[in-house]
This record gives structure tokens, C-alpha cells and sequence, in this order.
């Protein structure tokens, strides 16, 4: 990075450079470069480079957002018992209320210009931030995986209907087809790729992703609507459960709560991607404009799609790729395989291999790049073996999404009580890079943090349960009390619960156990 440059009128303060937007950087990285915390991915991006707009954090959230799980989103709630209706305002509602811890960890990127496991360093120490980093790549390296077997299961399924039952009725191999196999590592070697050229590609790839896929989208319904000339009874199906408590207090919470966790895992590690924005506006409309309204068209498109589809074929099709395999064309049947690829990437590449790339590279910054983070994240992806984890989707579903995503608000409250609360929006930037700096705490350690979010953890998950044959937790809880002293099941509300727990939690030993350090704040020095 060198010396900044910079016009007036920026404001030396200390060794940062303060901009008139409320923007930092540091005046002159030298004296930082040398710590084992330090290396050029994870060291704040300078103010020249920081260029990402509004369009492109739109892009970046329409282009996640639309991808096949997402797609599926309404069917799985619809199967639950909810009329469609009630599922589309299901998954707005969490989408909106996952934006605002979304948005209040996005703000120290901006500010700062650091990713999330640089930020993690203020509030459990630059030694224990890779707790909080590391917990949230395992979450992504799992997600990487599922969402790369999704991938390639599609370009093996739809790549049969070109070549035929030699392709679909192949030889095994560790029980799988091996074209599937080599389906999977195709797409592999796609999102690998990607990332291997570094976080502009990202950029680039989302830029033109995202309007291209929602544009196919709404191609697809307008045609399967003529075709059909109109829509199915799914519309004007009421749901088995109605408006009445069985919805509002039994159906309607843990519903609530796993569409929010779909996401969670974002609303930690956006810094990610806001280090990159021109301003604290451009970020916070992009995710605003591009987030909730994303996530609640795409799903409705899903259920027109498939009422349409409930006409046309006799029954209710949910499945993109089963029904892009009832395509006889060719070239339809090609074109149909690009898009989902299209769509499956522009997820996988954003918000499950950026991620971990950068935590890896925050355990041992001297000798893990970005791109060696995101080799890591590739290889972990294919241990994890997500063929298992989808052949039990019981598994898939309380596992990854309840389970993991509870713990993980448990994170979200420990950041958003030590950025806003305890430090107001200020940190010493260097010394986030220093062993010996202001949060260094005890060995690197913030036992306040840790303490944290054990609490939080516990609680969100700890009365986790599931009925008999459908889950792999006790039916009365893996703790007890959690389950049954309640009027209602904490761990419905888990990810809610973490996040309350960890925030009320890491407010009180700060206020009974105050750190010299997380009351120190930088000396305004005249401006030079």
C-alpha cells in the first residue's frame, strides 16, 4: 500500500487520514506491514480503491439472491402448511429484519475499509477474532459445498437430455454417476476460477449476473403463462393452517426464524464487500434496494412459475432444474443450463467462498492469501461431503439452517454492543494489525467477547430439538429447561435469541468488567 495520497480536505488524526464523509485510512501503512496480523488482502483498502456504487451492491444481493434455494424458498413453507401468500410475507419479513444487524456490522467496512475478521479483532481480541472468523467460514465452507453439488447436479441432469442415457445412466463410482462426479468438479473448477482472479472479478461477474438471470426469470413466467393461460388452483389455495394461532405461534416462528438464518451468515461478514464502497450511502442502498426485494420477487416468480406450471403439465412443478428438463430443444436446453450455472455461481462465488477466504487468511495472514483461503475453502467444500448432507435433509435443514444460523447471531450481538455501543463507531485502525495495540487484551484474547457469545450460542441452540425420525436432536431438547420451562420453544427463536443474548450479555461484563483498552480513543493531531 505505501503512503496515501491525499488532498485536502482530509484530516490527520493520529496515523489516520479522516475524510470529510466520516471515511478513514491510514496515513502510512509502514509501520504495520511488518506485523504477523498483517498482509495485503486484509489491510484496509485505501480511499482511491474503494469505488463499489449503489448498482453494484444491488447487483451483488440480486445476485445471490437468485439461485435455486432461494427458488424453493416458498415451496418448502407451502409444504409446511402455509398458503403461498403467507410464505412470500414470511420471507420478506425476515429479509427485512435481517437487514439491520446486515447493515450495522456493513458499517465498519465502509468506515475502515476492513473486512469481517479485521473487525472481529475490536471485540474479542486480535487473537480470538479467528474464533468468531472461523465459525463462520465452517458455515460457509459447508454452504459452498451444498451449493456446488446443487450446481452440479444440474449440469448433469440437464447435459443429459444433450448426450443422452449414456450421459444420466453412466457407470458408478462411490456410489454416484461419474459424469455427476465430473459434473461436480466442472463446477468445481468454475468457482474456483472466479476467485483465483480476486475480489474485482467477483465484482465484474455480479455486475452482469444479476440483471441476466432475473431477466431470464421473468422470460420464463411470462412464456409458462401463455402456455398455460393462466395459473393453477395454487393460488387459490388457503393454506391448511389459516390466520389463527396454529399459524402465528406454531407454524409462522421457526419459519420465520430459518428464512432470517439463510442470510445471517451475510449479516456478519458484509464488511466483506463494504470495504470496497464509495460511502456509507452507497452500501446501504444498494443492500436496501437490493436485499429484501430481491428475496421476496423471487420467490413470488417461483410460485407463478409453478402455478403455471400446475397447468400446463398436470401437476406442480417447484424444481428449476426438473422443469427445464421437460425442454426438448436443444438450444433451450442450453441456454437453460448456462442460466442456472449463471445463477448457482454468482451465489456460491459471493457469499460462501469470499468469506472464508479472507477468515483463513486471518488465522496465519504471513502465509494464507485471499486466494490460498479460497483454495482452502474448495478443498474443505469437497470433505464435507455434501452429497451426505442433502441425502438427509432433515440434517441439511435443522443442521446448517436452525442450528448453525442461531449460533451465529450469537457473533452478531457481541459486534453490533462493542462497535455501537461501547466504542460509538470508533477505532484505532492500526491497531487492529498490532499484537501489542489496544486489543490485545489478555494474550490476544477478549474473554468478554468469548464469554459472549458461549452464552448466546447456548442459549439460541442449546433446546434444539426435533419429533422422532425427523431430526437429529432429542425430542425434549438437547438442554432441557430450554425446551420446556417456556411458554414457547427458545429454540424457535434462535437466531433471534443468540443475537439478544450475546448483545445484552456483552454489555454487562463490559459495563462490571471495563477493558483499559476499549476505552481508549484516538487524539485528534492538527490537520496536515
Amino acid at each position: 500500500m505505501g503512503v496515501a495520497t491525499y488532498t485536502p480536505p482530509a484530516q490527520r488524526i493520529g496515523e489516520e487520514l479522516v475524510y470529510p464523509d466520516g471515511r478513514h485510512e491510514l496515513a502510512d501503512d509502514s509501520a504495520i506491514r511488518n506485523s504477523p496480523l498483517y498482509n495485503e488482502d486484509l489491510a484496509p483498502v485505501p480511499i482511491k480503491r474503494r469505488t463499489w456504487s449503489t448498482y453494484n451492491y444491488m447487483a451483488l444481493w440480486i445476485g445471490m439472491a437468485h439461485n435455486i434455494p432461494t427458488y424453493l424458498l416458498a415451496s418448502g413453507l407451502v409444504a409446511l402448511g402455509m398458503a403461498w401468500y403467507q410464505a412470500i410475507l414470511t420471507i420478506a419479513l425476515a429479509n427485512i429484519i435481517v437487514l439491520i444487524p446486515m447493515l450495522a456490522n456493513s458499517h465498519a467496512g465502509t468506515k475502515y475499509g476492513i473486512p469481517y475478521p479485521v473487525f472481529a479483532r475490536a471485540s474479542f481480541g486480535v487473537f480470538g477474532a479467528n474464533v468468531a472468523a472461523l465459525l463462520r467460514a465452517g458455515v460457509a465452507c459447508g454452504w459452498f459445498g451444498i451449493q456446488t453439488w446443487i450446481g452440479g447436479g444440474a449440469l448433469y441432469a440437464l447435459s443429459g437430455k444433450l448426450f443422452g442415457a449414456g450421459w444420466t445412466n453412466s457407470a458408478m463410482v462411490a456410489g454416484q454417476h461419474w459424469t455427476l462426479w465430473l459434473s461436480f468438479a466442472v463446477f468445481w473448477a468454475l468457482n474456483i476460477l472466479i476467485i483465483m482472479r480476486g475480489m474485482d472479478a467477483v465484482r465484474r461477474f455480479e455486475n452482469w449476473a444479476a440483471p441476466f438471470v432475473l431477466i431470464v426469470a421473468l422470460g420464463l413466467l411470462a412464456w409458462m403463462v401463455g402456455q398455460a393461460g393462466g395459473f393453477g388452483p395454487i393460488l387459490s389455495e388457503p393454506g391448511k393452517v389459516g390466520w389463527g394461532s396454529n399459524f402465528w405461534l406454531v407454524l409462522f416462528p421457526p419459519a420465520l426464524m430459518g428464512m432470517i438464518a439463510f442470510w445471517s451468515t451475510l449479516s456478519l461478514n458484509m464488511p466483506d464487500f463494504t470495504r470496497f464502497g464509495k460511502s456509507q450511502r452507497a452500501q446501504a442502498l444498494g443492500q436496501i434496494f437490493g436485499l429484501p426485494t430481491t428475496m421476496t420477487l423471487f420467490p413470488l416468480v417461483a410460485v407463478l412459475i409453478t402455478a403455471a406450471t400446475q397447468k400446463v403439465y398436470g401437476a406442480p412443478i417447484w424444481d428449476p432444474v426438473a422443469l427445464t428438463s421437460k425442454f426438448d430443444n436443444p438450444l433451450v436446453v442450453i441456454f437453460a443450463l448456462f442460466t442456472l450455472a449463471v445463477a448457482t455461481l454468482s451465489v456460491n462465488v459471493a457469499a460462501n467462498i469470499v468469506s472464508p477466504s479472507y477468515d483463513f487468511s486471518n488465522v496465519i495472514p504471513k502465509l494464507i492469501s485471499f486466494r490460498t483461503g479460497g483454495l482452502i475453502t474448495g478443498v474443505l467444500g469437497i470433505v464435507i461431503q455434501p452429497w451426505n448432507l442433502l441425502a438427509n435433509p432433515n440434517v441439511y435443514i435443522f443442521t446448517w439452517l436452525g442450528f448453525y444460523g442461531g449460533a451465529l447471531g450469537a457473533i452478531a450481538g457481541v459486534l453490533i454492543a462493542d462497535y455501537w455501543f461501547m466504542r460509538n463507531t470508533s477505532l484505532k485502525l492500526g491497531d487492529l494489525y498490532r499484537v501489542d495495540g489496544q486489543y490485545r487484551y489478555s494474550g490476544g484474547f477478549n474473554w468478554r467477547g468469548l464469554v459472549s457469545l458461549v452464552v448466546g450460542g447456548v442459549l439460541a441452540v442449546g433446546g434444539a430439538y426435533s419429533t422422532p425420525g425427523n431430526g437429529p436432536f432429542p425430542k425434549g431438547g438437547i438442554i432441557g429447561p430450554l425446551y420446556s420451562w417456556f411458554p414457547f420453544h427458545v429454540y424457535d427463536y434462535s437466531w433471534v435469541v443468540g443475537l439478544v443474548a450475546a448483545f445484552l450479555c456483552y454489555l454487562a461484563l463490559s459495563a462490571l468488567f471495563p477493558a483499559a483498552a476499549a476505552r481508549r480513543r484516538p487524539q485528534a493531531a492538527a490537520a496536515t
